[in-house]
């Protein structure tokens, strides 16, 4: 599908702001479908060991990783909005040799790869949490169903892809942040659970594996995509000033529920499950909240993590399309890609891997992709000539890097503390 490419608007030249946007929900989406990478199951794992190990000592990794996410998901939203390309299309533009752009790719690949395993083991768990499927079985049925997902994209219908992903969002938030209006946290607790503070190496492995998940590269990659996919031209009335007010709406919002769901699995842990022996895997953490809060409860926890896997796993699958298609200019047809990367989770369950050990390396092989998501992101829109008017501001820049100095520091830990086992 052709898509407009956009001139951007000359140096200097930035439009004044409108008068207040009208029906500005009607803008509002992609930050929602990508902000759903925030809520896989990888992030559950992590945030739900935190709580039970640490109870409220690691609240301020979940506020400040919320916070530094922020801002790179607006950057991604905003490079898309303004050049009419995605990321990795840019990149492949400016990595001119093939042989350098193959490995860029692989890298990009991998990555994605490795959440949507995560995520589509998260699926499988769910289902035989839930109905005692056997978690090969579980891992097909998932993968067909965000197939059924993924046709409304392929088909051009973004919209509905957009409501699909964000009814997804909302069973999410249901699922994971019921049992702590039953078990709600202490409040003193949760106010010194924002002052940074460790105890201990393993604390601090856990803050980097919360920090590690949070800014995920297949989601910078996706949101510069979406924007792309969902504004392709600009009117009289749909105008770029309009669409950046729109999209640091969008982003807050979808920050703010994810932020939240987050913060509230790490307290469910911290109020129900400190101290609890088995939370550090799913199953564990499911059978603790059944035995402390009830079946009722497990259950809603156990349907959370299936539409977690179900939307992460969807939204992956579009990044990695996109990530083909930008650096390497081939276009596979999405459901044949969906099939493909869906067999490593297929080989995973089949040969009885144990599903928390997956999840794991899942988030090792994240932290590699990092920086190369995150570096060229901020550099790209710090870039005049490309940006035009809408170039970050030098703050903006400057946090920028903060960011990505602090995140890909985080990640270096993160794979130094597993390796090490220190």
């Amino acid at each position: 599908m052709a898509r407009a490419q956009m001139t951007p608007t000359a140096p200097g030249t930035r439009p004044q702001p409108p008068t207040r946007p009208r029906n500005i929900l009607l803008l509002l989406g992609p930050a929602l479908v990508a902000g759903v990478a925030y809520l896989d199951p990888g992030n559950v794992a992590s945030n739900m060991t935190a709580g039970a190990k640490f109870g409220y000592l690691l609240v301020w990794v979940v506020v400040v990783g919320n916070i530094m996410a922020w801002l790179i998901q607006y950057l991604s939203a905003k490079l898309g909005l303004v050049t009419g390309r995605s990321l990795p299309e840019l990149l492949g533009e400016r990595i001119g040799r093939k042989p350098a752009r193959r490995l860029y790719w692989l890298q990009a690949e991998l990555v994605a790869m490795a959440t949507d395993v995560a995520e589509v083991i998260g699926g499988a768990v769910a289902l035989w949490l839930l109905f005692d499927l056997p978690l090969l079985l579980g891992g097909i049925i998932t993968g067909v169903i965000s197939m059924v997902v993924l046709q409304l994209q392929n088909t051009g219908r973004q919209r509905g892809f957009e409501y699909v992903i964000v009814t997804m969002m909302a069973v999410i938030a249901v699922g994971f942040t019921a049992g702590v209006f039953i078990s709600p946290p202490d409040g003193s607790s949760l106010v010194e659970g924002l002052v940074p503070r460790f105890e201990g190496s393993e604390s601090v492995l856990l803050a980097a594996s919360i920090l590690g998940a949070t800014v995920m590269p297949h989601a910078i990659y996706a949101h510069s995509a979406l924007t792309r996919d969902r504004f392709p031209q600009r009117s009289a009335t749909l105008t770029t000033p309009r669409l950046i007010k729109a999209t640091k709406w969008d982003v807050t919002i979808a920050l703010a529920v994810a932020g939240s769901v987050n913060l509230a699995i790490l307290l469910l842990a911290a109020s129900s499950l400190q101290g609890v022996e088995g939370t550090d895997s799913l199953e564990g953490a499911h059978a603790a909240i059944g035995a402390s809060l009830g079946g009722a409860v497990a259950t809603l926890f156990a349907v959370g993590l299936l539409a977690s896997g179900l939307a992460s796993t969807s939204v992956g699958a579009y990044a990695g399309a996109e990530i083909m298609q930008g650096l390497l200019k081939v276009r596979i047809p999405m459901l044949l890609r969906r099939l493909i990367t869906l067999l490593p989770a297929l080989a995973i369950l089949a040969v009885g891997i144990d599903p928390t050990w997956a999840l794991i390396l899942s988030q090792v092989i994240l932290s590699f992709g990092i920086p190369f998501a995150l570096i060229p992101l901020v550099w790209l829109t710090a870039q005049r000539g490309l940006m035009g008017a809408y170039r970050n501001h030098w703050v903006t820049t400057a946090l920028g890097v903060v960011v990505s100095v602090l995140l890909v520091g985080l990640n270096v830990t993160l794979l130094v503390l597993t390796f090490t086992g220190a």
